[in-house]
């Protein structure tokens, strides 16, 4: 039986996600299917917007190197837009995520040493609209996809 392109789109995903310059005969035969079924699946997710782009992974050794904290972020109501458009102006802002609960906002930071990671804190923590912060420094990463 044939599998539909559809059918491989998980696999191929997981493929791309985990090293996108994967050329496009590589990624046929780990998931034995023809060079002409991969093409059309990955126009065909480009097309629906499930890709959107390609991006660079940081080597392993610079990706160690990094401090980063989770920044729990609570705001004043009426400087949300504000503060948020703030947030994603600074490059060290990895990921910006809105959560429920007591708390407003969660900032992904990444710092090249801990003493800018203080700073940025700091910077955060004294923002017009920001409420309070709780942060919460990441020790070791045990799972990355």
């Amino acid at each position: 039986m044939t599998s539909r392109p559809e059918d491989i789109d998980p696999q191929l995903l997981a493929l791309l996600r985990a090293d996108a310059r994967r050329n496009v005969s590589e990624l046929a035969t780990a998931l034995g299917v023809s060079r002409t079924t991969i093409y059309s699946s990955i126009e065909r997710l480009e097309r629906q917007g499930t890709i959107t782009g390609y991006t660079v992974r940081l080597g392993e050794d610079y990706d160690r190197s990094l401090v980063r904290a989770h920044v729990m972020i609570k705001l004043y109501p009426k400087a949300t837009l504000v503060t948020q458009d703030q947030l994603m102006t600074m490059p060290e802002v990895a990921a910006l995520y809105a959560i429920s609960g007591e708390y407003d906002l969660i900032a992904m930071l990444e710092a090249q040493h801990v003493n800018r990671l203080n700073d940025l804190l700091d910077t955060i923590g004294a923002m017009d609209g920001v409420e309070r912060t709780t942060s919460s420094v990441i020790l070791a990463t045990k799972l990355q996809r």
